[in-house]
């Protein structure tokens, strides 16, 4: 049976990569991303899927996507919360003095409103859409949030959707709605980096695992498609890591 999946930040990285994954099973893709250019490129290769330009950081934002879904579509049967990324490579404005506090405050709310206000606005949105039962609500997490590893404002960011993700599965669960938290390692093939990952520090991180490679875009792909399917009906309010060893579950 075709299912509606609706993807933010699915125009590039392991946002595009589920699409990909989801369209492989014939369900119908909506994708949403704050730049149309690039959601224009993953349509081209995504024949049948829609797309919505939003910026989810801001109420208005979501709610257009909302408006949009309500009127193309019916129920949402699975919500993956993929946007977000590195604050310091946004193009925001910075404070107008270098360093001091102003810098730290900006760094901290850009981190948040890219990492945790996109998710939970979307979501908050979306949630009386959500098929009852059945519905799957997904975020993407990081292994910072768990070790508190690179940037602090980033893994705060990451790791304030885990209580959030707690509540609503404790919320959505008696409908029928699991939620669950995908936590990936170092992944190659993306933007999160830009250029500023040197060969030491990417081998590093690949020394850390168990399986002595870097993550895959579709490693972590597969395992959120796995979490929408009815195989994972039982499992909901966990935070399911997909780091080659890199960081031990708990």
């Amino acid at each position: 049976m075709t299912r509606t999946v609706v993807i933010s930040g699915g125009g590039t990285g392991i946002g595009f990569a589920a699409a990909r994954r989801f369209a492989a099973d014939g369900d119908q893709l909506v994708l949403v991303g704050r730049r149309p250019h690039v959601l224009e490129e993953a349509l081209a290769e995504l024949p049948g899927a829609a797309a919505v330009a939003a910026d989810l950081t801001t109420p208005e934002g979501a709610e257009r996507v909302e408006n949009f879904l309500k009127v193309e579509y019916g129920a949402v049967d699975v919500l993956v919360n993929a946007a977000g990324g590195n604050g310091g490579l946004e193009d925001a404005v910075r404070p107008e003095r270098g360093g001091g506090l102003g810098a730290v405050a900006h760094d901290w709310t850009l981190n948040f409103r890219l990492n945790t206000l996109t998710a939970v606005l979307l979501t908050e949105a979306l949630n009386h859409r959500l098929a009852c039962p059945g519905g799957r609500v997904l975020f993407l997490g990081s292994i910072s949030a768990l070790r508190g590893s690179g940037s602090c404002a980033y893994a705060a960011g990451k790791a304030a959707l885990h209580p959030y993700a707690f509540d609503l599965a404790r919320r959505l669960g008696p409908h029928g709605v699991t939620v669950n938290v995908v936590a990936p390692g170092y992944v190659e093939d993306t933007g999160f980096f830009g250029d500023s990952l040197s060969e030491e520090r990417r081998r590093e991180l690949v020394d850390e695992t168990f399986t002595g490679r870097a993550g895959a875009p579709g490693d972590v792909a597969e395992t959120l498609h796995w979490l929408a399917s009815h195989a994972a009906g039982h499992v909901t309010g966990q935070i399911v890591q997909v780091n080659g060893g890199a960081f031990l579950g708990r």
